[in-house]
């Protein structure tokens, strides 16, 4: 059996983990003495990646690390949760960070704390947010934060091919990280056309569909699902999700669609769709694009 690639939060900041937590925090001399149990009684999630750290100035201390493909509304709770049951269960201060890697669909800013007051009594918890839009492509080569490589294309600077190419060689230098090429060219799709893509990079839709973030992308395809009252719910709402994403993908290949084949895509099955991912870089033009759809029953 092949083994399933790993590119999750906690694998990608193993890659050079004290780096990342060097520039989380801003402390220069921070080191990560190990990575922690994130799983709680009432919460687990694969985003969440817990690091006992040590700093000569702070001592030890928790490294709480939200990594979210979007900001939405319940994470300043999550946060607030989170820093509380780690305190609990390790006994140790908690610096908590929120990593954004895409902006919010509205333009509302993002809070960098929780506060809520019931009867007189009020709870507060701050921590430290990151919007990786925001965040220069520069840092990840000048700090070494291998941690960042496959997001280089969306953040500031990170859009142009010669940045992109750059990040593809330090992936490549290390055969190691040969699995996460395949998220370097998804974030790259967002910013480039997918011809370029594909000739410089490898895409592989199997590897893709692994990854936390693709897997977010889909839910907020449900979430839409469920808030338009789709009869079928969880299954139909994913099925948007996956549509929403390959006519994204056919759009940054081909350009402009027309709404007779932007309807044909969303007719599509899952397995149908997950078909189309796979073959999106083999089709070469519209017309064979429209040919294929005009095959699926």
């Amino acid at each position: 059996m092949t083994k399933k690639a790993d590119i999750g939060s906690k694998r990608l900041i193993s890659l050079a983990p004290d780096n990342w937590a060097r520039w989380l925090t801003q402390q220069p001399d921070v080191q990560v003495q190990e990575f922690l149990s994130s799983e709680f009684q009432w919460l687990s999630r694969a985003n969440d990646v817990l690091l006992k750290v040590y700093s000569p100035q702070e001592g030890e201390f928790l490294l709480l690390n939200e990594i979210q493909l979007r900001y939405t509304k319940q994470m300043p709770q999550r946060i607030r949760a989170y820093a509380a049951l780690a305190t609990e269960r390790y006994n140790l201060p908690v610096y908590p960070v929120l990593v954004n890697i895409l902006p919010r669909q509205t333009n509302a800013g993002i809070p960098g704390r929780y506060s809520s007051e019931f009867l007189g009594i009020r709870a507060y918890q701050e921590y430290r947010v990151i919007n990786l839009w925001e965040v220069s492509a520069e840092i990840v080569f000048r700090e070494k934060i291998s941690t960042l490589l496959p997001f280089v294309p969306i953040l500031k600077g990170g859009g142009e091919e010669t940045v992109v190419r750059t990040a593809l060689r330090e992936l490549r230098a290390n055969e190691s990280l040969e699995d996460l090429e395949p998220l370097l060219s998804f974030f790259a799709s967002f910013v480039l056309e997918i011809p370029i893509v594909q000739e410089i990079m490898r895409w592989d839709m199997t590897v893709l569909r692994e990854s936390p973030w693709y897997q977010e992308i889909l839910r907020e395809g449900l979430q839409l699902g469920e808030q338009r009252g789709i009869q079928l719910g969880r299954q139909e709402g994913r099925q948007e999700g996956e549509a929403e994403l390959i006519i994204r993908l056919l759009t940054r290949r081909f350009g402009s669609l027309d709404l007779a084949i932007t309807e044909k895509v969303k007719s599509l099955s899952i397995p149908q769709l997950e078909t189309l991912g796979d073959r999106i870089l083999d089709l070469g033009s519209r017309e064979e694009l429209l040919s294929w759809l005009n095959e699926q029953r």
